[in-house]
């Protein structure tokens, strides 16, 4: 638990300097009210990330190795794929992450339904990743299919004057790979690769989050072209300085626990129902074994609800009373600001520490964890940056995304199979709860101050799938620099043997009696 705290620690407290640090500056105000409730929130999310990577660690991690090894098990591949789309569907309908933009957005399309063809986007495309790495097919194929197959419905929702939908199309496959789906999906993943996944099962053990991420849009991208309606947003605001006077603060964290208890249950419960099935049919699992699950899920459980109630309470206002501040400042001064916050709020997202702890344990350390952090949090400033120029300047976010993926999938036929596998991994850890409850909160004050709540829509939702293509692109460059290190090392190596003269040549007389 003390190494736990620590973690946490280290991913937090830089935030929370930083918003505190720059609240007494001109760029933007915070009252004595928002600074209490901020520090706080920030402090209960250092506990409550704590509880939960413990219990991800004996509950989630250990039920997706677990499941996959027992379908393996069976042989039949109709069945490991049903099973397979059945789980991404569950996890995905209660992902927490997915919740929050399904309200934001509830009076544009129907929330149910959103919800709903998200979770048919992951199950589908989980299955695809399964069926990767049963016959061994490149991950940078399939996806270069996949985004073809999606540019081609962002051409005709831009044709049908609808083009407001495709930022939100974009942003739902981010918010998709959760605190809840990553751990599941990494650590089924990662047993399905371990078993069949051949001579390339490294490479194998990442791709699934990716391709969870492409399923979304994709089905959001068609529910948009059949979708009839207003498109118009409004931005709601509250302020934290009444809520604390009038008391309604403890009213409003009661209604935050109560309805993300329920939501976390709902998830949990599912995954849980599953896996019993499992164990009762296939697994047969030690009693001990199963009171550790149990016991790590509620841990799980604690440790989920406080992070998303005090993310929401504490981090949501604050970054839509930031955004809106920022709009009445010189933009020269917001561009560095936002690239800064945008690489210290990644160390906050539960499901980032999660992936470089798999990534961690596949390549036994030879991918430096630093390097990866470091690259990631990079892409994700940049991310902010470009995303607030975006709310400035009003274009669509094609202008972004089409180059973005051309770059990406080029360099995927370059930099080695396992960083690209990582690369889109990462892509959709780093859009977690944070991204919807604080980031995109602060683009859409700063779109609603600059523009009006009818843009919005349009400029300031597509944020969160920046944020899910720059790391991408910053850790296939960490894998380039790989690429051409080795082949340099080569070169030399070659050129100086090459160069060498016949005094350093070995000759083995071979007659002998």
């Amino acid at each position: 638990m003390f190494n736990k705290i620590k973690e946490s620690t280290l991913s937090i407290f830089p935030v929370a300097l930083i918003v505190i640090i720059f609240s007494f500056t001109p760029l933007y105000k915070l009252d004595f009210y928002d600074r209490v409730v901020f520090l706080v929130s920030s402090f209960v999310l250092i506990i409550s990330m704590s509880l939960f990577n413990i219990g991800i660690d004996y509950s989630l991690s250990l039920m997706g190795e677990y499941s996959s090894s027992a379908l393996l098990k069976l042989g039949k591949l109709s069945i490991l794929l049903l099973s397979v789309f059945l789980m991404g569907f569950f996890v995905t309908i209660a992902e927490p992450d997915l919740m929050v933009l399904a309200e934001q957005v509830s009076s544009i399309l129907n929330k149910t339904h959103l919800i709903i063809f998200v979770g048919v986007g992951v199950g589908l495309f989980i299955i695809l990743g399964i069926l990767r790495i049963v016959f061994n097919k490149p991950l940078s194929q399939l996806l270069t299919i996949s985004y073809l197959i999606l540019f081609s419905l962002s051409t005709i929702v831009y044709e049908l004057d609808k083009y407001a939908l495709i930022s939100l199309s974009f942003d739902s496959g981010g918010v998709t790979t959760g605190p809840i789906t990553v751990p599941f999906i990494m650590a089924f993943g990662l047993g399905v690769a371990l078993t069949i996944g051949g001579r390339n099962r490294n490479e194998n053990s990442f791709g699934l989050v990716a391709l969870s991420s492409v399923g979304p849009i994709i089905v959001v991208m068609i529910m948009a072209i059949f979708s009839k309606g207003d498109l118009s947003f409004h931005t709601r605001t509250y302020s934290l300085q009444q809520l604390c006077k009038t008391g309604q603060i403890f009213y409003e964290l009661k209604r935050l626990i109560f309805d993300n208890s329920f939501e976390v249950i709902k998830s949990l419960l599912l995954m849980f129902v599953f896996f019993i099935i499992l164990q009762l049919t296939i697994l047969k699992l030690p009693i001990k074994k199963m009171i550790q699950i149990i016991i790590g899920l509620f841990i799980t459980f604690i440790g989920l609800v406080l992070f998303l109630s005090f993310a929401k309470m504490g981090f949501l206002p604050i970054g839509l009373k930031i955004g809106l501040q920022l709009a009445r400042i010189k933009k020269i001064y917001v561009y560095p600001f936002c690239f800064i916050i945008g690489m210290t709020v990644i160390l906050a997202e539960p499901a980032v520490h999660v992936l470089i702890k798999q990534v961690d344990n596949v390549t036994s350390g030879a991918i430096n964890y630093k390097s990866l952090l470091i690259a990631l949090s990079f892409g994700v400033g940049v991310a902010l940056m470009l995303s607030m120029y975006r709310i400035v300047h009003n274009f669509t976010l094609l202008y972004y995304i089409v180059p973005g993926y051309v770059l990406i999938f080029i360099l995927s036929y370059i930099v080695p199979p396992l960083y690209t596998a990582i690369a889109f991994d990462s892509g959709g850890v780093a859009s977690g709860p944070l991204a919807s409850t604080f980031i995109l909160p602060m683009a859409i004050g700063f779109c609603s101050a600059l523009n009006g709540d009818n843009l919005v829509l349009e400029i300031a939702f597509g944020t969160i799938a920046l944020i899910a293509m720059t790391p991408i692109i910053t850790i296939q460059l960490l894998g380039f620099k790989s690429f051409i290190y080795k082949n340099l090392s080569y070169m030399s190596s070659k050129k100086k043997i090459l160069k060498s003269d016949d005094n350093h040549i070995i000759y083995f007389d071979l007659n002998f009696e």
